[in-house]
């Protein structure tokens, strides 16, 4: 599952399908059938990558990692896709609970690694080329954002989330979602005046 984004698609709402058309697909694979899938991960497959790139803080490689690790946890899922939603809205909250798990996993594994490995693995973060102009001074701003905050900001004002939804998605407390977004928002607007 190769060719994703790139990491500044974000910005432009890349909708050259009509959803509904997403429909006959989902029940053409949940009946097996690997090629209507595969229809459906090409026509998902930038906004899906965005997403955790963002939440991932702008890693390629994990990003491509969380990417398939959502589509291949969809395509074992898709029965329990009822249809409620469009498919991609449920394979983008799918996405992004993939993305949030590896998020607190990487949290607990960090707390036995040396301060001197998060050192320079942020610096090599630091270090990415995430895109041109001001999109990539806003990425880089949105990818130096401590977890939580950056969690909540991709989530709030970019996917367009709730605080409610936020609250279900990563554990915290909406007033603990509206205080990360106020951070976040505050740090982001520091980094790009300076």
């Amino acid at each position: 599952m190769g060719g994703a984004a790139t990491a500044a698609s974000w910005m432009v709402n890349d909708r050259n399908h009509d959803e509904d058309d997403d429909r006959p697909l989902v029940l053409l694979a949940r009946g097996g059938d690997v090629a209507a899938f595969e229809k459906l991960y090409r026509r998902h497959r930038d906004r899906i990558y965005a997403l955790v790139w963002r939440l991932c803080g702008g890693d390629h490689g994990v990003a491509e990692d969380l990417m398939q690790e959502a589509f291949v946890r969809a395509w074992t899922k898709l029965e329990l896709f009822r249809g409620e939603s469009r498919f991609g809205t449920w394979l983008h909250r799918l996405s992004a609970n993939v993305a949030l798990s590896d998020r607190r996993s990487r949290v607990r594994r960090s707390r036995w690694e040396s301060p001197m490995d998060d050192a320079a693995e942020r610096g090599a973060v630091g270090a990415r080329d995430v895109g041109a102009g001001v999109g990539r001074d806003l990425e880089r701003a949105i990818a130096g954002l401590p977890e939580r905050a950056r969690a909540v900001l991709v989530l709030h004002d970019i996917e367009g989330y709730k605080h409610a939804e936020i609250s279900r998605m990563t554990g915290m407390a909406v007033g603990s979602s509206k205080a990360q977004l106020h951070r976040a928002r505050k740090l982001v607007r520091a980094e790009l005046e300076a």
